[in-house]
């Protein structure tokens, strides 16, 4: 029971996300969570406006449970299996961050002043989270998916816009990371 409750090597994780992709590719499925927003919009009945979301929404569904079942997963993971402390940050990275004005997570998976409730109280930051979700809108449609859709489906089924969608996505962090970043803190 201790293997459910402590952070499994990527080998495993990693084989599990492939046994998941060739049960899909078999069944003729494609897996990406940005679709799922396509499906509500076309649930809402938008599609009688915008004729992009007129599409037969129950196709779909079998996606959507995947998202409730990975919002489930999450819950059960954070509040009875979460033992963060046997996570290890890189002792530069958290020098880096110091230097951003960002402390060390201290026993957990994410820094509190880039991921607490706090931040919405803050003009900025919620101003940086409306860019970036405008941001992120906007690339997943000009990308024809999201980072999941194109890093596990798209290149699991050998799409070359998934591979060229992949290489953007790390040109972007890596641009984001170290030039933008560092200007907004």
């Amino acid at each position: 029971m201790n293997a459910f409750f402590e952070t499994w090597p990527w080998y495993i994780s990693g084989l599990i996300i492939g046994m998941i992709m060739l049960c899909l590719i078999y069944f003729g499925k494609h897996f990406g969570m940005s679709s799922n927003l396509e499906s509500l919009c076309s649930m809402s009945g938008l599609g009688k406006k915008v004729a992009y979301f007129d599409f037969d929404w129950k196709a779909n569904k079998w996606n959507l449970i995947v998202v409730l079942g990975a919002m489930l997963g999450g819950f059960v993971a954070v509040h009875f299996m979460s033992d963060p402390s046997n996570v290890s940050i890189n002792p530069k990275t958290i020098e880096q961050l110091a230097v951003l004005g960002i402390d060390a997570p201290n026993g957990k998976l994410a820094p509190e002043v880039l991921f607490g409730n706090q931040i919405f109280t803050s003009p900025k930051s919620i101003f940086i989270l409306l860019i970036g979700g405008i941001l992120i809108g906007f690339g997943t449609r000009y990308a024809g998916g999201c980072t999941s859709g194109h890093a596990i489906s798209g290149l699991s089924n050998f799409q070359l816009p998934s591979l060229k969608a992949v290489i953007g996505f790390f040109i972007g962090g890596l641009i984001m990371v170290h030039f933008v970043l560092p200007l907004i803190f």
